[in-house]
């Protein structure tokens, strides 16, 4: 397991909601799922401090996968076993990622030789350098009232979260171009950006992977920092529609980040691709897969048969477990697959619950305005309730799934294995 270099850290955030949220379990003072409560709470097996990627040292077999019309079973490996305690989750994480970077998005390397930047009041810069090759790109940083450091949500593409909510909620916001990491309108034979000026052109990796390297980036210059600014154990990131799959994919292959909240992400985001191909209206996968270069090379010889893929999304939703997660979706537009986003959303948060952190998940997409990206009164309350608890460290995170009824789907058609309950040991 990777580590930072020693130092005085105070507890992440994350881990003192997990804490703050079982408490207010046990007080009956949350909105929760209904089965929140099912799982009794373990400690969970994760480096502190965080790094990008603990289960870096474990070993994944290079083995095939059968052919599966439903949801694979997070919780069995790939020679068959099933995990039973907390610790197994570390390497059983390590699958899922890599079968994700294998067949999905393409892979993510690890940290480059060399990254260096500065961070200042209002602005981050970036350099790489790698075997030879380099690049750099900025991103704008605007400060909420008050003494820093302060927390901060990087927002994709400008199209987030409400940056006003996020600021009054005491967070900076980090203002992320992620074509400058990875363009769109790009042959996947010649890709551009950041990325690939250090990676190569003809990479097999897609833009959200990408785009999701370029987040990792900013968090390693600003752990970097003196820490007068910004504070580099609370970092959030937020994006809507092709942002919002951008956000997803950060979120879930990087373990520094405390809050993850994609707006809005339809297919190649949340929505469980296997539901997708069978949700009337959702954009096809092929569509998602031909419309920009989002998605690695080698998805597409699945879009016409997501039952081959060894991996789904709603184990995607599981890699950013235990930590904060509140997905929102509009299920006024067919196009977005939010019936597939619940279905994904449940088997993720099933994960979640095994781990004994059920209320660091939250699901909304029970509104009424269905403008695209729209800035919706519904999520303020839990968003800046989900900043405190992943970012400050207080208060209780939000812990409520609001499915609409226009697009609630059924988990129990898209599984046929149980969550086990997992124990301390290991």
């Amino acid at each position: 397991m990777r580590f930072h270099p020693l130092r005085r850290h105070r507890a992440p955030a994350w881990a003192v909601a997990a804490v703050v949220a079982v408490a207010a379990v046990l007080a009956g003072t949350l909105d929760a799922r209904p089965d929140a409560a099912a799982a009794p709470f373990q400690p969970v097996a994760q480096a502190d401090p965080p790094v990008e990627d603990d289960g870096a040292d474990c070993p994944v077999p290079d083995q095939p996968t059968p052919s599966d019309p439903l949801l694979p079973d997070p919780f069995t490996r790939l020679d068959g076993t099933r995990i039973s305690t907390v610790a197994d989750w570390r390497c059983r994480r390590a699958e899922i990622r890599e079968l994700a970077e294998r067949t999905v998005y393409g892979q993510k390397p690890a940290k480059p030789a060399s990254v260096t930047g500065d961070v200042s009041s209002s602005r981050i810069t970036v350099n790489v350098s790698h075997q030879g090759r380099s690049a750099g790109f900025s991103a704008g940083v605007d400060l909420p009232s008050g003494s820093g450091p302060f927390p901060a949500v990087i927002v994709f593409g400008g199209f987030g979260a409400d940056t006003a909510a996020i600021k009054a909620a005491g967070a900076a916001v980090i203002s992320f171009d992620p074509y400058a990491v990875g363009r769109e309108g790009t042959p996947r034979d010649n890709k551009q950006g950041a990325f690939y000026s250090v990676y190569g052109s003809s990479s097999g990796t897609g833009l959200l992977m990408a785009w999701a390297w370029g987040v990792s980036r900013i968090i390693d210059v600003v752990e970097q920092s003196d820490g007068s600014v910004l504070r580099a154990e609370a970092t959030g990131v937020t994006g809507c529609s092709r942002f919002g799959k951008g956000a997803f994919v950060a979120g879930a292959f990087d373990q520094r980040i405390a809050l993850t909240m994609p707006i809005e992400s339809g297919t190649a985001g949340a929505p469980a691709l296997r539901a997708v191909a069978r949700e009337s209206g959702a954009q096809p996968l092929s569509s998602a897969y031909s419309e920009q270069p989002w998605l690695g090379d080698a998805f597409g010889s699945y879009t016409g048969d997501p039952a081959r893929l060894p991996v789904d999304t709603h184990e995607m939703v599981g890699m950013v477990a235990p930590r904060g997660l509140f997905l929102m979706e509009n299920p006024h537009v067919d196009w977005l697959g939010a019936t597939s986003g619940s279905v994904a959303a449940l088997g993720g948060a099933e994960v979640y619950q095994a781990l004994g952190a059920g209320q660091n998940i939250s699901y909304w997409s029970d509104v009424q305005d269905g403008t695209h990206c729209a800035s919706r009164p519904e999520w303020r309350g839990p968003l800046q309730q989900s900043i405190a608890a992943f970012l400050h460290g207080t208060g209780s995170a939000p812990g409520v799934f609001r499915i609409s009824p226009r697009k609630a789907g059924d988990l129990a058609e898209w599984r046929d294995w149980r969550t086990p309950v997992l124990t301390a040991g290991g």
